[in-house]
């Protein structure tokens, strides 16, 4: 018979959730929207309002459920718990794994954890990561997310803060501030919104002819006007590989992995990303890690849920 699992990833707008069979086959997959009034209360309660909805509808029972997987926006450490809170939820530092259980009132297993790490898990159990149990998962958004897997588990961390790679220090000049609160950090110079910082202050520079001149400058139509052959943009894209390349040789001294899986909004550039990150990688890479794997993610949006299931089905 087979058995199932809910994978849930909690966003600061809608909360994804995936009824998954232990086969790693999605069979269902749907949204609710995260309500946050109140300190985020009824974020857990409606998560286990839908998911008792989805197994009366599905015609499953407790029986038949092996367990439910939560990825949530924070710090959690390897019991579960919300060390620092999500601020963007409202959630304050509570044991979010046993919280969610109580809600269920069910006799299954419940898991957390952070959802870059998770959705690192995902990508590695059904992604671009599959068929390998060591890797690194690197998210391209609006900030730069990380997770690690070794040995094919979530390297967690003391606080729950293991994998936040985009907040390595890789520039000593820099004067704007992080959204951590530092100076220099990785993402703000390999994220969507570093790209088109590091766009803005090289336009700045001089008058150097340039598609991107006169129009909206984002990550995205950097990479188109690199494409296109645009020399400014090219400088662009060769300074974001500089400073990517370096921080994640910096990764692979410490935990050495087979590939590291490059996902998030940037990723839909595609592979021409690599052609940039990977000689400033080899340069600084040591020894037996230059010739670490890259690849594109390939769950997308997904990833987060099919970590979640994989929490409570690997």
């Amino acid at each position: 018979m087979s058995k199932y699992a809910f994978g849930v990833d909690v966003g600061g707008t809608t909360v994804k959730l995936g009824l998954f069979n232990d086969e790693g086959q999605v069979l269902d997959k749907w949204e609710i929207p995260t309500v946050k009034d109140n300190g985020g209360e009824k974020v857990l309660p409606d998560i286990a309002a839908s998911i008792k909805n989805k197994m009366q509808e599905k015609s499953i029972t407790a029986a038949d459920l092996v367990g439910v997987g939560i990825g949530a926006p924070g710090a959690v450490n390897a019991e579960g718990f919300m060390v620092n809170g999500a601020v963007n939820i409202g959630w304050g530092s509570f044991d979010l794994a046993e919280t969610l259980k109580k809600e269920l009132d069910l006799p299954v297993t419940v898991k957390a954890g952070n959802d870059a790490n998770v959705a690192a898990l995902g990508e590695m159990w059904q992604g671009g990561g599959k068929g390998y149990s060591n890797l690194v998962a690197v998210t391209l958004g609006t900030g730069v997310g990380g997770g690690i897997i070794i040995d094919g588990r979530i390297l967690t961390g003391t606080n729950g803060a293991g994998g936040e790679i985009g907040h390595i220090h890789i520039e000593d000049n820099e004067t704007e501030v992080c959204g951590c609160k530092n100076k220099g950090c990785l993402e703000q110079y390999a994220s969507a919104t570093g790209i088109t910082r590091l766009a803005n202050r090289r336009l700045a520079k001089d008058d150097a002819p340039s598609m991107l001149r006169g129009g909206e400058i984002s990550a995205k139509t950097v990479f188109d006007a690199v494409k296109a052959g645009d020399k400014v943009a090219i400088e662009i894209a060769e300074q974001f590989g500089e400073y990517l390349g370096k921080g994640l040789a910096a990764v692979a001294s410490v935990v050495d992995p087979q590939i590291f899986v490059i996902g998030g909004g940037v990723s839909k550039a595609g592979d021409i990303l690599f052609k940039y990150i990977e000689p400033s990688y080899k340069r600084c890479a040591f020894g037996p890690c230059k010739q670490t794997k890259f690849a594109l993610a390939k769950l997308g949006n997904d990833a987060g849920i099919y970590g979640a299931a994989a929490l409570v089905l690997k």
